[in-house]
Parts: C-alpha cells; structure tokens; sequence
C-alpha cells in the first residue's frame, strides 16, 4: 500500500502586543524552518485578530506566540477564543516566552498547547509541533 506524502507542517510564529523583543521568535521560526517546516513570521506588534485572520489565509497547522511582556493570560485567551469563533478547533495555539509555572497549567487547561520557557531546546519545540500535527492533523 502507497502511504500518502504528508506535507511539512505550516507554522505561524507571531509577537502579539507592544513587545518589541523579537530575537527568540525570529530563532525559534529559523529553527522551526531547519527541522522542516513552513514558518510564517508575522512581526511585531500584532493583535490576536490579526494572528487569527494571518493563520486562517496561511491554512496553518500551529500558531506558536511568543510573549515576554506579562500580558500572556489576555493574549492567549483571546487568540484561543478567535480560533474558536473561527472554526480553528484543530490548529495547535503554543507558545512561549516569561510566563509563570501557575499560568502556564492554567493556559494549558484552557486548550492552549505546551508553553515553553526561556532555554528551551529549539529542536525540543520542533519535536513537540511535529508530533502533535501527525497526531491531530493527519493528511
């Protein structure tokens, strides 16, 4: 039996709000590239609608945001909330950057995917998103 070719995996790397830090997003979207991705890198200052309306034209499979500014809580509850409102029920929301231990269980009970801290293994990101797309997002 022929299996069908799976494409790579779709990623959309975005900063959402006035954090103008982009250096670990712009590493982690080069790295997400390396291990074989497509990355879309939305640059700074974008709001969650604008991230929601960039993954539904780009047909991704995962949003990864990346937040330093304390505004995590906010941000990633209104992204998941649009994704829902858009149908997006089946695109991975992850993400990371300074968010608390507590916030992040909290985030993670909302549906929001694995959040990783600053140190965080590039390849150790790219293995989490590939696996979870294979798992959820089967073609």
């Amino acid at each position: 039996m022929i299996k069908k070719q799976q494409r790579p995996p779709r990623v959309l790397i975005a900063k959402v709000g006035l954090d103008g830090h982009d250096r670990g997003a712009k590493v982690i979207a080069t790295s997400l590239r390396d291990a074989g991705m497509e990355v879309i890198y939305t640059g700074l200052r974008q709001t969650p609608e604008m991230v929601v309306a960039a993954a539904l034209q780009e047909d991704v499979d995962a949003i990864g945001v990346s937040i330093l500014s304390g505004a995590h809580m906010t941000v990633f509850k209104r992204i998941m909330d649009l994704m829902k409102e858009k149908g997006l029920d089946d695109v991975l929301l992850t993400g990371g950057g300074i968010i608390p231990e507590t916030d992040r269980k909290e985030l993670q009970e909302m549906g929001v995917g694995e959040l990783f801290p600053p140190g965080t293994s590039s390849q150790e990101i790219a293995s989490y998103i590939k696996h979870w797309v294979a798992e959820k997002r089967p073609f």
